[in-house]
């Protein structure tokens, strides 16, 4: 018996524990097959091609019901892998002489540039965050004086600077100390800057400490995530971040799920019962 055969009685095959172990392997062949297409529209080759959102940093006033379009705690967004910094684009950006704040071509989540995830410091033990890049700062130090530039807000090689309100920079001679350059984060729900007198994160963000890009989003199935993570992490406390109508969509969503085998099992069992009639 050939190859082709051995496969065609397997697939036909009526025994319960063959039957059993054709179910068990198409379903890995399709988890499997969904996770390649993950992976190749995230370039994260067998890492984890999206993330749970655990804080409403990112949250927008006046969302609609379900939240769809930003990104708010218990959504899942897929990471698109960055490789360089014109992978990444800055809420005040300008590309080709097209300003991000004018362009819907640069709006993500109902605002303008890139959200990135990075590792805060290129910290492994230190929960990701998720915030919208907003500039980057080029550090310069020379003879120990350090200057700025921030190209998008117009600073140029400046020891202290601002007022900057994309920032929630009020201040008109902020002088920090930043040893190295880096993107400038922040939160859309946020007041100012994660990197403002070490609000979130005390130095700019390196390249090479962001895992990705936000890309599209998949609404509230990040809330079973966070139910787990708190389950196994007694100390942390995320799932009380998730607003009732994400709730809400979840359950529907999950009843609906549920409800369609069953609804097509019932079909099929009155379709029969018919069938048998005289």
């Amino acid at each position: 018996m050939n190859l082709k055969d051995q496969f065609l009685r397997f697939w036909r095959s009526e025994n319960e524990k063959i039957a059993i172990l054709r179910d068990v392997l198409v379903a890995l062949l399709a988890v499997f097959i969904v996770l390649l297409i993950l992976w190749a529209y995230t370039g994260q080759w067998f890492a984890a091609p999206m993330v749970a959102i655990e804080s409403g940093s990112m949250e927008h006033p006046n969302a609609p019901y379900g939240r769809l379009g930003t990104i708010d705690a218990g959504d899942m967004v897929l990471v698109v892998k960055v490789n360089t910094r014109d992978d990444v684009i800055t809420h005040g950006g300008d590309f080709g002489g097209a300003k991000a704040l004018n362009d819907p071509q640069y709006k993500f989540y109902e605002n303008w540039g890139d959200v990135i995830i990075y590792k805060p410091e290129g910290r492994d033990d230190l929960d990701q965050i998720i915030h919208r890049a907003m500039c980057w700062v080029e550090v310069h130090t020379d003879g120990g004086e350090t200057t700025y530039t921030i190209e998008e807000f117009g600073i140029y090689n400046q020891k202290q600077f601002g007022p900057i309100p994309e920032l929630g920079l009020n201040e008109a001679d902020y002088a920090p100390d930043w040893p190295h350059s880096g993107y400038l984060t922040k939160g859309d729900n946020n007041d100012r800057f994660d990197q403002y007198n070490n609000a979130i994160t005390p130095v700019p963000v390196k390249l090479s400490w962001i895992t990705g890009k936000a890309r599209s989003e998949i609404p509230w199935i990040g809330t079973i995530n966070l139910f787990f993570e708190d389950l196994l992490n007694p100390g942390k406390s995320t799932l009380h971040n998730v607003h009732t109508d994400s709730f809400v969509c979840l359950g529907v969503l999950i009843a609906t799920l549920i409800s369609i085998p069953i609804i097509l099992d019932l079909y099929d069992y009155f379709k029969h019962k018919k069938e048998e009639q005289p």
